[in-house]
């Protein structure tokens, strides 16, 4: 849930219109419940059967940096086809909540149409950065994270002062709302010091976060120097997820 107030008084205001934003989460979960992933279609078979597909399925519409780079046809749209498929339900559902949480404001300023190729573009940038720096992977990529991290660090330039809501682990679980300034730098140093610590193979792909964020961040402060939104103060938010 997403709650918006004017910073100063803090009477509500009207909540942020997000057609894109929602119809990206629609898409993003339609694809992933007709998908292998999700277990939910029959066509795709149980156990080993169901492995294989999930594999075939992945390597046909995420990226794999071993061949992105090769003359094979189709390859250079698996950046794109990429952002839409997803690999379980907690990496579906962490992607998404996010999207759903910074997504309505940064649409609103940006605009739709806007929104809707930043989006795409940031998130292709990412995964095409994550590729050129793993370009021997045969690993499949597949995510929306890259996209979604620019849109955070997109938020962080428009909405510094925000109020984001997190829950904190270390303080059992215990709401405590920081401005975006403080939560976002603080998730991308994570993102930094996981990347660093990563190696090449299954998991979190943190340098795409990384350059989802920059690409995201950079974008806004080209684009809108400083025209920048009012402060809003927004709740929930997680507190980590990729």
């Amino acid at each position: 849930m997403i709650s918006d107030w004017n910073g100063t008084t803090g009477s509500a205001i009207r909540k942020p219109s997000a057609p894109v934003t929602h119809g990206l989460i629609a898409l993003c979960c339609l694809v992933f419940l007709i998908g292998p992933a999700s277990g939910f279609n029959p066509g795709y078979g149980t156990g080993a059967a169901l492995a294989a597909a999930q594999r075939a399925y992945f390597r046909h519409w995420g990226v794999v940096p071993a061949e992105l780079f090769q003359d094979a046809p189709g390859q250079a749209l698996t950046p794109a086809s990429a952002l839409f498929v997803h690999g379980s339900w907690v990496h579906l559902l962490g992607n998404m909540l996010f999207l759903y949480v910074f997504g309505a404001m940064t649409e609103e300023r940006m605009g739709r149409v806007e929104f809707s190729l930043f989006y795409v573009g940031c998130g292709y940038l990412a995964l095409l950065g994550y590729a050129a720096a793993n370009a021997g992977s045969e690993q499949s990529l597949v995510g929306a994270s890259g996209a979604i991290s620019a849109v955070l660090g997109a938020f962080l330039y428009l909405f510094p002062r925000a109020r984001v809501t997190s829950l904190l682990p270390f303080l059992f679980f215990l709401p405590v709302r920081f401005p975006a300034w403080v939560v976002l730098p603080f998730w991308a140093t994570l993102q930094w010091v996981a990347a660093g610590r990563a190696t090449q193979g299954p998991g979190v792909a943190y340098l795409a976060h990384l350059v989802g964020f920059g690409a995201g961040f950079g974008y806004a402060w080209l684009r809108f120097g400083r025209s920048r939104g009012p402060a809003r103060r927004v709740r929930p938010a997680p507190s980590d997820g990729g």
